[in-house]
């Protein structure tokens, strides 16, 4: 008999990194780790979910920027290149650790999943990652969700509707280019809600989202089944409520699953480890240190000294800590019954980066959680879409502002490291509804240009530019892209002012910041 229900919601996002004017650049391998780790992957596991017909479900939100990467000719090209340099370093390390009965098999497990990428990539794919994960969405296994345009958080914009707006618009217009379809699903960027946003989101046709468990108990009236059901605002538009008990398990970076000793240790990489004189090829041409993807060692534990990393001991340990979530969630539910008059949802949302990129065995504990599920009759796995088709009737709530970050609020994203970026950033607003305003009806060569500002507008708000300008990781990077955006609206803006157009800078700035090729400037107009 079904006690409760899980929903596993998985969001891939990267912050939009093309730079043609490069032969390679060392952030577009965010992408490309991301498709070898996380997306290929995860595809492999579906067809043997299918071929095997064991029951899936999972909820996936994939935003525009990773569409726009993942269908981009020159970024599918450079991968394949990648993958090639990639085997040609696992053929090195085969040879280099031959004598070594411990380091041996692991570089032939790293030559044979790069050769697996290829193969899949170029070949079983051609290409089209995109149309891979369709196939799944079109079958009902997989349900997909867009997000903000740029993952812009959204909160720290409430008081200019018009670029809200403009990020769900650009969002939903990219998904329906991509998939065919409309989307129901919006996730929210950073999960950054404010008061208010579902209007804007109901206006373009979308139904749902997650929040944090933090804005859902401070909403008002407060849920009255608490985060085992979603929240109906007063237009008819849904908030699901992340579980905290279930996202922690896996999300710690202390208590949770990936932090176990027998897991692959993420940090230790053998392009901090080895010679420059060997790794300086597969590294950046400026010998800039970076993570090549051959790790050889285990978490093992808080001190220096590690010990290998031992595949079929982390395999064995992914089961069981899968085993372990589902029994925890399944006394969950049985508790939460009581109180409830449906069966309890919980509802488990995840970066899906964190799935065999960060966690290396993330990818094994899910097809471990698929198959072990199965067994059970108690817990029931579902998609947001679904839940929703099924109890369409829900309490009537609005959350408050919250995120998922520390703090729960916008702290990540407005302090003392980063705050300089918004004043930018509203000042480019401001002066986008001018002109969108001012230039109400163009066509031809203004409309490109009013357009680009409008690409320009939504690239200086995406959210990873103040999480790095913060963490200081990349954050020379963060602090360019911000910098570019605005010297390119700038510029826009001034040539229109002028009424002068330089045609030829244009098109490289069109041909460089690709994205949202049906973006129309006219939705930063005003709202009457």
């Amino acid at each position: 008999m079904e006690t409760g229900s899980l929903a596993l919601v998985l969001n891939a996002h990267l912050p939009f990194v093309r730079q043609p004017d490069y032969p390679r650049y060392l952030e577009e391998r965010w992408l490309f780790e991301s498709l070898s780790e996380t997306y290929l992957p995860l595809l492999r596991l579906f067809a043997r979910l299918e071929a095997e017909r064991i029951p899936w479900k999972l909820t996936m939100a994939i935003s525009p920027t990773v569409s726009a990467m993942l269908g981009d000719a020159l970024l599918k090209e450079r991968y394949a290149s990648w993958l090639c340099e990639q085997l040609e370093l696992a053929g090195k390390e085969i040879e280099r650790t031959a004598d070594d009965p411990v380091f041996g098999p692991l570089a032939r497990m790293y030559a044979d999943l790069y050769q697996q990428n290829f193969d899949d990539f170029t070949v079983l794919h051609g290409g089209n990652v995109l149309s891979a994960f369709d196939f799944y969405y079109k079958k009902g296994r997989l349900e997909l969700m867009t997000s903000g345009a740029t993952q812009a958080f959204l909160p720290i914009y409430r008081s200019y509707p018009e670029t809200v707006a403009a990020q769900v618009e650009a969002a939903v217009v990219s998904f329906r280019s991509t998939f065919g379809r409309s989307p129901s699903g919006f996730w929210m960027p950073q999960l950054g809600w404010y008061p208010g946003v579902e209007e804007i989101l109901g206006a373009y046709g979308l139904q749902y989202t997650v929040v944090s468990i933090r804005g859902a108990m401070l909403g008002k009236p407060t849920p009255r089944r608490g985060s085992y059901a979603p929240v109906a605002c007063p237009n008819g538009f849904n908030a699901f409520i992340r579980d905290v008990a279930a996202t922690e398990a896996v999300w710690s970076e202390t208590e949770g699953y990936p932090s176990d000793p027998a897991y692959r240790d993420f940090y230790r990489d053998i392009g901090f480890d080895l010679p420059l004189d060997y790794i300086g090829p597969y590294i950046e041409q400026n010998q800039i240190r970076t993570f090549t993807g051959f790790k050889y060692w285990a978490v093992t534990g808080r001190g220096i000294e590690k010990v290998p990393y031992n595949p079929d001991l982390a395999a064995a340990k992914a089961v069981e800590h899968a085993e372990n979530f589902l029994y925890n969630r399944t006394r969950q539910a049985h508790k939460a019954a009581a109180h409830m008059d449906r069966p309890p949802l919980m509802v488990a949302p995840y970066d899906a980066e964190l799935f065999g990129h960060w966690w290396h065995e993330g990818i094994q504990w899910l097809e471990a959680l698929f198959r072990k599920a199965q067994d059970t009759s108690e817990l029931r796995l579902v998609s947001l879409a679904e839940y929703q088709r099924a109890y369409p009737e829900n309490f009537e709530s609005v959350p408050e502002l919250s995120s998922w970050g520390d703090g729960g609020y916008a702290g990540i994203w407005l302090e003392k490291a980063n705050d300089w970026v918004y004043r930018h950033c509203f000042k480019m607003i401001e002066r986008m509804i001018e002109l969108a305003e001012r230039f109400p009806n163009e066509s031809g060569l203004r409309e490109r240009v009013l357009n680009q500002a409008t690409r320009e507008v939504l690239l200086s708000q995406a959210s990873d530019w103040p999480f790095l300008l913060r963490s200081g990781k990349s954050g020379s990077f963060a602090r360019k892209q911000v910098e570019d955006a605005v010297t390119n609206f700038t510029r826009i803006y001034e040539m229109l002012c002028a009424n002068t157009v330089g045609t030829e800078w244009l098109t490289r700035l069109e041909k460089r910041n690709n994205l949202f090729p049906d973006i129309n400037y006219r939705i930063f107009r005003k709202k009457r």
